[in-house]
């Protein structure tokens, strides 16, 4: 019996929203949110627990001034079709201090093997249905197509951010109709905020599985699960199914708060399923949670039921 890979907790200090990213090459590529959120960090390793220690690499620093200046959020490295894509969601601002934007959905493309050291492009917004606040965007891959998975407030629909799924025409462009997936509706998805947001998707024996993140970013995150038949059409809403319950909560006993805003990947021997997530070790006591930068990234095995479904079971203890 092969021995189950043990992980050093947490993987990577400080770092919201991790994303790891394990390519062809052998290596694991790591990005997440950095504290003052004015640029997209990368790092690489052979294994998860070299991450901690690895070189960080800062491929793009946001502008003084626009669209994309400030509060840069969850980025996400992709490789499709041969170049590497990041994802990413920031705020701006103008020359005028009185004309300031909220977050939208950015691109940044890079041709080089080497996504750390290669140059990077700017490919612009992603535009979707209405100009709105949108972010914590994933794409995933299915049967030929590239699909777009978002975070976006409707302003027909109380809340803060719904999740949408869309085809995409290239890796920066949105193509046809979008479709709602899910709104805040139960109350655990609504505490302090009515949020969803944070999609990470994995595909195992026929089902495309959807894991988001709800409520506020404090000890009352927690995630939640939609799934779907992989035969089924992706954009009918009536494909999708959604857990009533979270999936992933705080754990007093472990001392993690507020996990989720997760990713998922495989373990070395390439065999386990692992769980890429964000927790607290305790409670927030700032004003503003996101001004608190203890959310550090973590790694953790799981396993799956007999319905095909990931079974996370409780955040484990550093």
């Amino acid at each position: 019996m092969k021995k189950m890979p043990a992980y050093q907790n947490p993987i990577v200090l400080e770092r919201a929203d991790p994303w790891i990213y394990k390519h062809t090459d052998g290596y694991y590529y790591f990005t997440g949110s950095v504290p003052g959120y004015k640029v997209i960090e990368l790092r690489r390793a052979k294994t998860i627990n070299e991450l901690r220690d690895a070189e960080a690499v800062n491929v793009w620093t946001a502008p003084e001034y626009g669209w994309n200046s400030r509060l840069i959020w969850a980025p996400e490295l992709h490789f499709i079709a041969g170049k590497w894509y990041v994802y990413f969601a920031a705020s701006g601002e103008s020359e005028d201090a009185s004309i300031a934007t909220h977050h939208r959905m950015f691109v940044l493309e890079c041709s080089d093997a080497n996504p750390l050291t290669g140059e990077w492009v700017e490919k612009g917004i992603v535009k979707t249905h209405q100009d709105s606040f949108s972010l914590d965007a994933t794409v995933f891959s299915h049967r030929k197509e590239l699909y777009y998975v978002w975070a976006q407030k409707e302003p027909a629909i109380p809340g803060n951010s719904n999740l949408y799924i869309a085809k995409m025409l290239n890796p920066w462009t949105i193509k046809g109709s979008p479709t709602l997936l899910t709104i805040p509706e139960y109350d655990w998805e609504k505490v302090t905020y009515l949020v969803n947001e944070g999609p990470a998707v994995i595909e195992k024996d026929g089902k495309i599985i959807i894991t988001y993140s709800a409520s506020a970013t404090d000890e009352n995150y927690a995630m939640g699960m939609l799934w779907a038949d992989a035969n089924d059409d992706l954009l009918n809403g009536f494909s999708w199914h959604k857990s009533s319950t979270p999936v992933f909560i705080s754990s007093e006993r472990n001392k993690q708060f507020g996990p989720g805003h997760n990713s998922f990947t495989k373990s070395e021997d390439g065999v386990h399923d692992v769980l890429i997530y964000h927790a607290r070790p305790q409670k927030n006591t700032f004003d503003n949670p996101l001004n608190n930068p203890d959310r550090h990234a973590r790694a953790q095995l799981f396993e799956w039921n007999d319905e095909g479904l990931p079974i996370f079971g409780e955040p484990i203890a550093d």
